[in-house]
């Protein structure tokens, strides 16, 4: 069977529909894809590049989506937030928002006509058209903002703790928390998201690894280390850490990068042994 990041998935985005039992959706999960060796265990991942496309390096990419072939990039600090919208096939800019340098903006998806944008510690959501990216105002948001994606109806967004928050889209009114959990413990400093065929995939901030989390049990399923993915020789005085996740709707792909990266990164999942990535290769 395919493996996520390798076609696995069908092109639409995948989207919530009517509630279904946790326990039912869990072992549904383990059956469709090779996440849960055994219930309740964590399958170990490695990573293999299957290409690799610039970005700027000025971009402390704080959130990461890509829609109907664009692009959509969150970027953080204060005094360079922005929003900024690409081209995906050639990454030729196609409009851009600069931020109050009061705010600090964090994770970005975009569902229907509207561009959600988190604030870190300004108690917003900044809400944007999705077309001409002028703002339509804001949404309270609780505590701070760190990852955000959705499901097709709610947000989901992570604060640094180990719960991820459903918000509702319309109002970012709080409908419900669930706790992360890996191997019985809380798993905190959950950062950037990404909804992935109804599973949640989460950078952890300070490591260099994703996990995937059934968003139901608030089990972590599986762990994807991506260590020496940006190679020394690249990185600078500035450069930060691993952050930003997005799958392309179009062909499933799955692509990450990190804070003033050069590069995003297409990658496959590899079961921990099996073999050794293959060398980037630029578009």
């Amino acid at each position: 069977m395919p493996r996520p990041g390798a076609g696995a998935f069908p092109a639409a985005r995948s989207r919530a529909g009517p509630p279904v039992n946790a326990a039912l959706r869990h072992a549904a999960a383990c059956l469709l894809l090779p996440l849960c060796a055994a219930a309740g265990a964590v399958q170990d991942y490695e990573v293999r590049v299957l290409e690799r496309k610039p970005q700027s390096r000025e971009h402390f990419v704080q959130g990461l989506e890509i829609v109907d072939d664009k692009l959509y990039v969150s970027t953080g600090t204060y005094g360079g937030s922005g929003l900024y919208r690409y081209d995906f096939d050639d990454m030729r800019p196609q409009g851009a928002r600069r931020l109050d340098r009061r705010i600090f903006a964090e994770g970005v998806t975009v569902l229907g006509e509207r561009i959600y944008q988190l604030t870190w510690r300004n108690g917003r959501i900044l809400v944007y058209d999705r077309d001409s990216l002028r703002p339509r105002g804001g949404m309270p948001l609780r505590g701070e903002g760190w990852g955000l994606t959705n499901d097709g109806r709610r947000l989901v967004v992570s604060d640094g703790s180990a719960q991820l928050h459903f918000l509702a889209a319309e109002d970012g009114r709080h409908l419900h928390s669930v706790e992360v959990r890996e191997d019985g413990r809380p798993l905190r400093l959950l950062n950037e998201l990404e909804w992935v065929d109804g599973q949640v995939w989460a950078n952890v901030w300070r490591s260099d690894r994703i996990v995937i989390i059934d968003p139901d049990s608030g089990q972590v399923t599986a762990s994807i280390d991506l260590s020496g993915l940006l190679p020394a020789a690249e990185r600078r005085s500035d450069t930060d850490v691993l952050n930003g996740i997005a799958r392309d709707p179009a062909s499933g792909a799955i692509w990450v990068t990190g804070k003033r990266w050069p590069w995003l990164y297409r990658i496959e999942l590899l079961e921990v042994g099996e073999k050794p990535p293959l060398p980037a290769q630029s578009r």
